[in-house]
Order: C-alpha cells, then structure tokens, then sequence
C-alpha cells in the first residue's frame, strides 16, 4: 500500500488528502505522521525526500514522489472514480497555482508572526503578505463566476484548501468580509464529503 508522509497541520497535505478522497483512493493510501518543521530538516524525512517537505508518497514500486502537484496528478490517474481533476484546460492548474501561491505567502507569514522572536520580525514582510492575501481574494471575488462555470478541478480543490488554510491560521484576517460571492462558494466547497474528512486540526508535534 502506498504510504503518504501526512500531518494534520499542512494545507499541501490536505490538497492531497482532499484529492485521494474525491478520487475514492483514500482507504488505499496509508497515512504516517511525520514532522516536517520549516526551521528543522528532519534527517529520516530527508532520506526520503531531500528538501524535507511533506507531502511525500511512497508508492509500492519503490518510487517517491514530492510535492502536493505531483501527488495529486497521481491521484487523478490513479483514481478510477471521482471528479477529472486536470483537465486539458490550463485554467484548472493555472488555479491551482495561485491557490498553492496563496498557501506560499501563509507559511511565511505564519513563520513570521509564530516562530520568528519578536525581536526579529520584520513588519514590512507581514504588509507585504497581508497586501497578497487580499489581492488574491479581490481577485477571487472576481472570478467565482468562471469558477462557477466549470467542473469541479484542481483549481478549486487548491483554492478552496488555501481559503480553509486562512480560516485555520489567520481568521483574525477575515477573508470574507466585503466578498460575498467568495465566502459563498466557498461555503460549498466547505460542505463537500472530500473537505469535512479532511479537516485542519493541530496535535502533538512528533519529536
């Protein structure tokens, strides 16, 4: 059985564990808890993986495979039932990319503003994130009609696991205020099966 490199914590975890559940392969990957710190390379994740990321997936072959994009195309061909979630139309991984970027500035931010000492955080690196974060939600408030208009992809599978992210790290920000047609989509993506037995939880680092 392949074995994912899996926490709670990690929205790129959670594309992938969101993707094994709308594929029906998620009673057919199993999961191990692995520490994965930004500040701390893990020495037997790296044995695996050397730039010490989670996801990682062991498949029965011997293969490796990193990164939540890679895993979830492998997810897609693998899947025998459940949504095409890369389709020939570019727009679903160009979606893709900029919920996965959306999920590229939380992490710093989160390292910034929780792991950093205070002493040495910058605040001009924290407006800057801030300043993305509500670009790319205008953005989305924008588009949900083109979102509304096509099959469920990769695209919102990655930006409906990054807002899930914001809710989870960042609430205080308060994405949804003054975008109503986002918070509403949003609301659905929240509802599917796929996303409830997914959800963000933190626990017990490993040591």
């Amino acid at each position: 059985m392949p074995l994912l490199h899996w926490s709670p914590r990690s929205p790129y975890v959670r594309k992938v564990m969101v993707a094994l559940h709308e594929k029906g392969l998620a009673g057919q990957v199993e999961t191990v808890r692995t520490h994965a710190d930004p500040l701390i390379p893990h020495p037997g994740l790296m044995a695996l993986n050397p730039l010490s990321k989670i996801p990682t997936l062991e498949l029965d072959d011997g293969r490796l495979l990193f990164d939540s994009h890679v895993i979830c195309r492998w997810a897609d061909r693998s899947g025998a039932v459940g949504p095409r979630l890369f389709p020939e139309d570019l727009l679903a991984e160009r979606d893709e990319a900029l919920g996965t970027g959306l999920l590229d500035v939380a992490l710093p931010w989160l390292v910034e503003v929780r792991l950093r000492p205070a002493a040495q955080r910058s605040d001009d690196m924290i407006a800057v994130y801030r300043t993305k974060m509500n670009r790319v939600a205008d953005w989305l408030e924008d588009h949900v009609p083109a979102l509304e208009a096509r099959a469920f992809d990769i695209g919102h599978l990655s930006i409906g696991v990054a807002l899930c992210y914001l809710d989870f790290r960042f609430e205080a920000e308060a994405w949804r205020k003054g975008r109503p047609r986002l918070a509403a989509w949003h609301a659905a993506f929240a509802a599917r099966p796929s996303v409830q037995a997914t959800a963000f939880r933190d626990d017990p680092r490993p040591t």
